[in-house]
């Protein structure tokens, strides 16, 4: 059995350590708050544009040609080139957060010929980087505190790739939160448009009447950008959310844990103090009958 010192001393160690974890709690459950009021405030915005996409989709026919919707069919899939948005986070200690990500992202990646990945947060770059994997090494950004100014230079990055041909198709990789107990990655196309997913993503009908100026081309080249940033932005927003509540989860189990420790060494404290006692007692005792003799 360990001494009392010894017991005490590993006592205040798991000690420090739930107060760790605790405040750890606190401040994740703080910046969930905060991202879920960023994104409430701009959601109406970007449903908005998608709305008006799907405007001119349906008011100009299955006619309609532009450069945001060129599934460029005419390029074989061995040349095709893919980009990747892929969201991870900053920092460890989020239980399979990061992990979800990565396994899902490998998964995605087999399928295509020309992978090129544009990694979120330094968990996913180093881990990528580390495997060799085609990853853009101008694209640095941080996953913590995500802002729309963020989500628009990433955007108008992937945006001009596209436009350039360096890139036939973009998809983003990130993190779902279901519930508030439950999260799962996802992947979602952004570049080339296809009707079927706008019309997937919007909530409500059309509008009967419509005029587009100067013409349906150029109010999209204005809006499917603005449309990919929020895209990106919701990305970020629910990857983020979705961390920190991760994050939550796995605090509260380790200051649980830590509390169980700190109940099981005081049962074995005060185990040893009694032990210790008693033993005093009997020497006492038998010296007491010593001097008798």
């Amino acid at each position: 059995m360990a001494s009392m010192k010894e017991i005490r001393s590993r006592i205040k160690g798991v000690d420090d350590i739930m107060k760790i974890t605790n405040a750890m709690y606190l401040i994740s459950s703080t910046k969930v708050k905060k991202a879920k009021r960023n994104m409430e405030a701009t959601t109406p915005y970007f449903n908005n544009m998608q709305e008006t996409i799907l405007d001119i989709l349906v008011h100009c026919g299955d006619e309609f040609s532009h450069k945001f919707l060129d599934e460029r069919i005419e390029i074989p899939k061995e040349e095709r080139k893919t980009g990747f948005v892929i969201i991870t986070g900053d920092k460890g200690l989020c239980g399979a957060y990061n992990h979800n990500v990565i396994k899902l992202t490998e998964q995605i990646i087999k399928e295509h010929a020309n992978p090129k990945l544009y990694v979120v947060g330094s968990v996913g770059r180093s881990y990528f980087i580390k495997r060799k994997y085609n990853v853009d090494d101008d694209f640095l950004y941080a996953a913590a505190d995500p802002t729309f100014y963020r989500a628009r230079s990433i955007a108008e990055e992937i945006v001009a790739a596209f436009e350039n041909g360096e890139l036939d198709e973009v998809y983003v990789i990130y993190t779902k939160m279901v519930t508030s107990m439950s999260a799962e990655p996802r992947v979602i196309p952004i570049l080339p448009l296809h009707r079927a997913d706008i019309e997937g993503r919007v909530n409500g009908e059309y509008q009967s009447y419509a005029v587009f100026s100067p013409s349906p081309e150029a109010v999209m080249d204005m809006v499917v950008p603005n449309y990919v940033k929020g895209i990106v932005f919701g990305a970020m927003v629910q990857s983020f959310c979705s961390e920190q509540n991760a994050r939550m989860l796995a605090m509260q189990s380790a200051t649980d844990s830590a509390e169980e420790i700190i109940t099981d060494l005081n049962l074995s404290y005060n185990r040893a103090r009694q032990a210790a006692i008693t033993q005093e007692i009997t020497e006492i005792v038998a010296g007491a009958n010593g001097l008798k003799k």
